[in-house]
């Protein structure tokens, strides 16, 4: 294992790599986990990456490659209640006028599916193209604009109805060209 190269790699990207992985699960100590679970792949198949200036975007594959799994093994989880108790939906909206605006924002997105969460935060924080996001996520450009969509139209729905359509200004205009 060429661990220095791994380093020497990852250390202008760790930072953005990290808080990308955060953004996509639903806390923090999830996305470290991930994070740590990509770093630990990416690791392993180091030798099979050939163009160092292609590390990037090969770092994110992995990050959202993982996420997937992990998003499809919660998936099974789920058909399994841990019990029957479910929180009253008045205690979500007590908790989200509780939260700062960043908060509310990564609660808003964190009820997007995985896919749309992803495309959100590549292209709206990250600053992806719409071609390298539809490159990392291995589907069309099509797909990944409506991705887009469908995720900021769910997201102004979460602002509109849940809080109060505060901040709803800042979202993209529906009509936006992507």
């Amino acid at each position: 294992m060429d661990t220095t190269r791994f380093e020497r790699l990852l250390a202008p990207h760790h930072d953005a790599a990290l808080a990308f992985a955060r953004c996509l699960c639903r806390s923090r100590a999830d996305g470290d986990d991930l994070f740590q679970i990509a770093l630990v792949r990416a690791l392993d198949h180091l030798d099979g990456l050939r163009d160092e200036t292609a590390f990037k975007s090969w770092l994110y594959r992995i990050i959202v490659t993982s996420h997937h799994n992990s998003v499809r093994r919660s998936f099974w989880r789920r058909l399994v209640p841990f019990s029957d108790h479910e929180p009253p939906a008045s205690a979500d909206d007590a908790i989200d006028e509780a939260l700062g605006g960043a908060q509310r924002a990564a609660r808003a997105l964190s009820t997007l599916p995985a896919a749309q969460r992803e495309a959100i935060i590549l292209f709206e924080i990250e600053g992806w193209t719409v071609e390298q996001i539809a490159s990392v996520q291995s589907c069309s450009v099509s797909a990944v604009k409506s991705r887009l969509a469908r995720g900021r139209e769910r997201l102004r729905h979460v602002y509109l109805h849940r809080l109060g359509g505060e901040a709803l200004a800042a979202l993209p205009a529906p009509e936006g060209s992507v």
